[in-house]
Order: C-alpha cells, then sequence, then structure tokens
C-alpha cells in the first residue's frame, strides 16, 4: 500500500491520574526526522518513541506533543512520620524549657524535611498507560497516512491513463502526419516549377521520416506507464523510485516534443507535460 507523508492523528488517554493527549502531526521531508515536545517527567521515554517511529515509518518530519494533565485529587496521599515528629518535639520542648519558654509552633514541626510524607502516583504505571495510548494515535496515524495515500494512487493512476490515450493518439497521427508532410514538400517543389527525382524524393522523405519518428519515445512512454502502475501495485516506501519515474517521463516528453513538426503532436506534447507536472506535485508527498 502507498502511504503519504502527510497525516494527523490525535488520541487521548484517561486514569485516575488524570488525563493524556497525543497529537501526532507530519508533512513530507527527505528522510524520516522526529521532533517531540514532551512534560519533562516523561522525558525519559522519547527514546523509545523515536524507535516505534524509525520502525514504522520511512520519510517524513513527523512532529509529536503529549500533553498530560494530573487529577489533583490522586495526585498523592499525606502521611505523617510519628518517629520523627516525635523526636522533633520532644528537641523542641528540651530546647523550650532551656529557653523559659514552654511553647512551640507545631507547623514548624511539620515543615521539617521528612515529617509529612508524600506518597507521589506511581509513574511506571502512568506511562505503561500513556505509551498503550501512543501505539493507538501512532495506529491511527499510520492509517490516515494510508487513507491519503490510496487517494493519491487514485489521481496518479488517472494522470497515467490520460498519458496513455495522449501516446495512443499521437501514434494514430503519425502516418497521415508523414503523408500530409510529403504532399506539402511535393506541392512545393510543384510550384516552384522544379522537375522531380522520384528516387531523390523518396530519400528525402525516409530521411524526414526518420528525423520525425516517435514510436521509440512512444514506447518508452507505455512501457514507464506499465512500471509505475508496477511500482503503485507493489506498494511501500515508494516516492524515490516514483520520482525517478518523473523524470523518465519527463525525457519523453521533451523529445516527442522537440520533434513534432504539426500542431496535434505538439498539443500532445504539453498535455503530456501537464499531466506528468500533476503527478509530480502528488508524489512529493508519497512516503
Amino acid at each position: 500500500m502507498i502511504h503519504s507523508m502527510t497525516a494527523f492523528s490525535r488520541f487521548e488517554v484517561k486514569g485516575d491520574w488524570g488525563n493524556a493527549v497525543w497529537e501526532i502531526r507530519s508533512v513530507n521531508q527527505r528522510f524520516l526526522e522526529t521532533y517531540f515536545r514532551l512534560p519533562e517527567q516523561f522525558r525519559g521515554i522519547e527514546p523509545l518513541l523515536r524507535e516505534r517511529f524509525r520502525k514504522q515509518l520511512n520519510r517524513g518530519k513527523v512532529e509529536c506533543n503529549l500533553r498530560f494533565n494530573a487529577n489533583p485529587a490522586a495526585k498523592s496521599n499525606i502521611s505523617l512520620n510519628q518517629k520523627l515528629a516525635q523526636e522533633l518535639v520532644t528537641h523542641a520542648n528540651t530546647i523550650s524549657a532551656m529557653a523559659d519558654n514552654s511553647s512551640f509552633n507545631p507547623v514548624e514541626i511539620m515543615r521539617w524535611s521528612g515529617v509529612m510524607e508524600v506518597e507521589e502516583a506511581d509513574m511506571n504505571v502512568i506511562q505503561a498507560e500513556i505509551l498503550v495510548g501512543f501505539d493507538q494515535a501512532l495506529e491511527d496515524f499510520i492509517a490516515a497516512r494510508a487513507s491519503e495515500g490510496s487517494n493519491m494512487k487514485e489521481l496518479i493512476e488517472l494522470r497515467l491513463h490520460g498519458i496513455v490515450a495522449e501516446a495512443d493518439k499521437v501514434k494514430a497521427h503519425m502516418p497521415e502526419i508523414i503523408e500530409w508532410q510529403r504532399k506539402r514538400i511535393t506541392d512545393k517543389f510543384t510550384d516552384a516549377n522544379i522537375e522531380l527525382d522520384s528516387t531523390r524524393v523518396e530519400q528525402e522523405l525516409v530521411l524526414l521520416a526518420q528525423k520525425m519518428d516517435v514510436d521509440e519515445e512512444i514506447d518508452r512512454l507505455f512501457s514507464h506507464v506499465k512500471e509505475t502502475k508496477s511500482i503503485l501495485k507493489k506498494g511501500g516506501a515508494q516516492g524515490r523510485r516514483l520520482d525517478f519515474m518523473m523524470q523518465e517521463f519527463n525525457r519523453e516528453a521533451n523529445t516527442l516534443g522537440s520533434k513534432s513538426i504539426n500542431s496535434d503532436i505538439t498539443n500532445s506534447a504539453v498535455e503530456l507535460k501537464v499531466l506528468i507536472e500533476q503527478m509530480r506535485e502528488q508524489i512529493q508527498n508519497i512516503e
């Protein structure tokens, strides 16, 4: 299957800990480039994400964004370190007695490091759930690339059909064009009252026909159409190969245009270049 390099996906993960939203988007790029915007507590999973992209994608500029919103109600549980607090109270009372002051502020004890312990949410569990969400976002992203690629394939095949039609038109016109050229030359000699040497005229017409012969270009166009269809059918990362085929198409269209001595052939050569350029624009976005 042919894949586009342009796509977007979004997936939200929800849990008791809060919610996280993955967004993945990409545009065309010669090679694979990945960029990440992750909350600080999830920076450690970036190499893992990069590797998953590398296994699934070949080309494109990919931006991956994670938004994390913690649930304040489930963020933590506060507990008291009673042993440490009792020791601090004992020492505080001793110091107060020494200072002839029997009172102290309990809040000061609570502020002491380690007295109030906060049990943070299990980040390993949260990270695992978020990674499951990433896999789903990546699956949706690849499906979007495949869907867009399928649309591009149809457009390219439509242009290939147009190229075949123009090549058939040129091939069908060539006998009458050669005959028209023969009559044109003969009429010029007649108008100039020049006695014609039939053998000489035939030799000149043969040379002219050889210069005008576009059978080779037409055959190559048919061959390129067949090869391009084969590449599209094969699927996979074929963008570079299809781009090369567009160069080959252009070469034959230019040669055909340089040989044209008839407006119909010229128009066909121009139409071929238009069709090839339309395909090339689509292929720039194919992986």
